[in-house]
C-alpha cells in the first residue's frame, strides 16, 4: 500500500509571503487634485458704495433744487422791480414848535420838573405810481437827548400813489421828574440857544399792489438835524428843520425780538 505524503500547514519561512501589490500612483502628467468647495464671500463694500451713492444723489438734487428756487426767486424779484419799481415812503418835517416850555423846581426837595408841550406837522410821500401805502395808527414821540418832550398819536391813513399826506399833531402837555444829568444836559443846551430834537414815529404799513394786499410789517421813522428854541414869553418860535433828516427803516419782529 502506497503512503499519501500530505503537505504541512505550517508557513515555510524559506519562502516568505509576497507581500501585497502597491497600488498604482497617478500619472504625473494629470495629478488628481479635488476641486475645492465653491465659497462666494459676500461682498461687504456693496452696501457702503450704494449708501454713499445714495447721498451723493440726494445731496445733488437738493442742491438742484435750492439753485433753481433761489433763481426763479431772483428772476421774479427782477420782474417785479421793473414792472413796479417800487420805493419806501419819504417823510419830511414840515413845521416843528415848542408851544410850551417850563422848568420848575421845588425848593422842599430839590427837584425840578419840567412840562413841555409840541405841535408838529410831517409829511409822507409815496413815491411809487402803482403802490398803495396803507398806515396804522401812529405813535409820535419828541425828544431831546434821552428825555421824552412829548408824544402823541396819530390816526390811522391811507396814502396813494403819489400823493402826499399831512400828518399834524398838537402833543398834550407832559410834565415829568427830570434827574440831575438830564437837567444839567438840558441847561447846558438851553445856553448854546436850543435843543436837538429828534422825532420818532412807530406803525405798521400794509402794501397793496394791483388787487394784492400784502400782511402788515412795522416801520420805523426817525428824524434827526431839528433845532428847537423854546418860546420867549408868549412868543412861539419854529424851530430849524432845513437840516431835518427822516430815515425810514424796516420793524421785523421774530419771537420776541424787534430788529
Amino acid at each position: 500500500m502506497t503512503d499519501r505524503v500530505y503537505p504541512s500547514t505550517k508557513p515555510n519561512p524559506a519562502h516568505p509571503k509576497a507581500a501585497p501589490p502597491l497600488p498604482t500612483p497617478p500619472s504625473k502628467s494629470h495629478p488628481y487634485r479635488p476641486a475645492p468647495a465653491s465659497r462666494r464671500r459676500p461682498n461687504k463694500k456693496t452696501p457702503k458704495l450704494s449708501c454713499r451713492r445714495c447721498c451723493c444723489l440726494a445731496c445733488f438734487w437738493s442742491v438742484l433744487l435750492l439753485t433753481l428756487t433761489l433763481l426763479a426767486a431772483a428772476i421774479a424779484a427782477a420782474a417785479f422791480y421793473v414792472l413796479y419799481h417800487p420805493h419806501r415812503p419819504v417823510f419830511s418835517v414840515t413845521s416843528l414848535k415848542i408851544s410850551a416850555f417850563n422848568l420848575s423846581t421845588t425848593p422842599a426837595d430839590d427837584s425840578t420838573h419840567l412840562t413841555a408841550k409840541i405841535n408838529l406837522t410831517l409829511s409822507a410821500k409815496n413815491p411809487n405810481k402803482k403802490i398803495l401805502f396803507s398806515y396804522a395808527p401812529m405813535s409820535i414821540s419828541v425828544q431831546s437827548n434821552s428825555i421824552t418832550l412829548a408824544n402823541n398819536s396819530y390816526p390811522s391813513l391811507n396814502s396813494s400813489a403819489g400823493a402826499i399826506s399831512v400828518i399834524h399833531t398838537a402833543t398834550p402837555p407832559r410834565t415829568q421828574l427830570l434827574d440831575a444829568d438830564s437837567l444839567n444836559s438840558m441847561k447846558s443846551d438851553l445856553k448854546r440857544g436850543g435843543l436837538p430834537v429828534r422825532i420818532v414815529v412807530d406803525t405798521t404799513v400794509a402794501v397793496k399792489i394791483d388787487k394784492i394786499k400784502t400782511k402788515r410789517f412795522g416801520i420805523r421813522v426817525t428824524c434827526d438835524g431839528i433845532h428847537g428854541v423854546v418860546p420867549k414869553g408868549r412868543t412861539v418860535i419854529p424851530a430849524k428843520t432845513t437840516d431835518a433828516d427822516c430815515e425810514v427803516d424796516l420793524r421785523i419782529k421774530i419771537l420776541k425780538w424787534t430788529f
